[in-house]
């Protein structure tokens, strides 16, 4: 089989850049080692900046999101006690809107039935080959048999732990990584939620996080140790300190109810450099991963797609390569200001197990300065909501 891009990955990323190939007239195969129902069942981010909308608008999967969403003015910090909001639109003039990841995934999906796009799921062993010269191939087994695709690219959209990064040889690829001390316990639960807007709070037993998915569906996050077992905690465990770390007036109004999914995600700030080794081309996780406190995972994915959507189909129209070459370093420039922003989120609002008590004072006036400077709010604000694609 020979299509013109062959994909690695059917999460949002792959599912989305063959979704935009797709309606470029540019052929084509998905190839995924999960299956379909899996892949719907995922629990993940769901904060979209106003340009992934705008994406997933022109690639036709924004009716069900533009009905449904939640628009999100503003989002709090807490601290001390007290809760300050940050007046996102007012301070930017963008807003962000509430919609889950597998809420995405499943519109994809749905996309991808109804046009007849080449998804094989369940591939075994993918593996990629002459990735240096003019016709690269993804091999794989499936029902018992080898299958080979030649391809003129390849987009490698399979996640931090997919094999498209570690074709890339060690002496080509740079990796820059920071692990933190702790992860995120999350809870889903049918409950509304107790703010209409986020909530990230400051506290000394550690950072929390009140956010939803929808009016009826609420995700609570506790910061723990990285090692934290999820199969300590009770949902009553939980509720009692997400209480203890909020405000009082959001924990006198806080619903609780039984949880639908918990589990303990870690903190890291990951990049690899470049996104191109000759024609491999990574996007999203398989590149880069972000600590979930800027809320810039998947649309740090988004940007990558649209960069690359771009780029091939510039190559397919008019045969210039200008903008593939030029991938990589389009997109490092945004991740870098997405880690940037990800990395000061992650330290403002965390409590670091080996942080001395000077560091912690310097965090206390920080918080203390951006409550009270508008110029302070605006950075965040600019960065929060998403800066411009570029």
């Amino acid at each position: 089989m020979h299509t013109q891009v062959g994909i690695v990955g059917a999460g949002p990323a792959g599912l989305l850049l063959a979704r935009l190939l797709g309606l470029a007239g540019v052929s084509c195969v998905v190839l995924e080692k999960r299956t379909p129902d899996y892949l719907r069942a995922r629990i993940r981010a769901g904060l979209l900046e106003q340009g992934t909308v705008d994406t997933l608008v022109d690639a036709g999967v924004g009716d069900r999101l533009m009905r449904e969403r939640l628009i999100h003015d503003g989002v709090e910090l807490a601290f001390d006690g007290r809760r300050h909001r940050i007046d996102l639109k007012a301070l930017s003039g963008k807003v962000v809107t509430i919609y889950g990841q597998a809420e995405v995934q499943a519109d994809l999906m749905d996309a991808h039935a109804a046009m007849g796009t080449e998804i094989v799921y369940e591939a075994e062993d993918v593996s990629l080959h002459g990735l240096t010269g003019d016709k690269p191939r993804l091999r794989y087994h499936k029902g018992g048999q080898t299958h080979e695709i030649t391809c003129d690219f390849i987009a490698g959209c399979d996640g931090f732990h997919g094999v498209s990064r570690q074709a890339i040889p060690q002496d080509v690829i740079r990796i820059y990584e920071r692990v933190y001390p702790f992860g995120w316990l999350g809870m889903l639960s049918d409950t509304p939620p107790v703010n209409h807007e986020l909530i990230y709070t400051n506290h000394e037993r550690g950072f929390a996080l009140c956010t939803m998915r929808s009016l009826t569906r609420s995700r609570y996050y506790l910061q723990v140790p990285a090692d934290e077992d999820v199969g300590d905690w009770s949902d009553d465990r939980f509720w009692t300190e997400l209480k203890r770390r909020i405000p009082a007036d959001a924990a006198a109004v806080l619903k609780t109810g039984p949880s639908l999914e918990m589990s303990v995600a870690p903190l890291r700030s990951f990049v690899a450099e470049p996104l191109r080794y000759g024609r491999l081309f990574l996007a999203g996780d398989s590149a880069h991963i972000v600590p979930p406190t800027g809320a810039k995972g998947l649309n740090l994915a988004v940007a990558d797609v649209r960069f690359l959507t771009e780029a091939l189909t510039r190559f397919y129209t008019s045969g210039r390569s200008d903008l593939l070459d030029g991938y990589s370093d389009r997109c490092l420039a945004r991740v870098w200001k997405a880690q940037r922003f990800s990395w000061w989120m992650t330290n403002l609002t965390h409590r670091f197990p080996e942080a001395l008590p000077f560091e912690r004072r310097a965090q206390s006036a920080e918080l203390a300065y951006l409550v009270s400077s508008q110029a302070a709010q605006t950075t965040l604000a600019e960065n929060y909501v998403g800066l411009a694609l570029g």
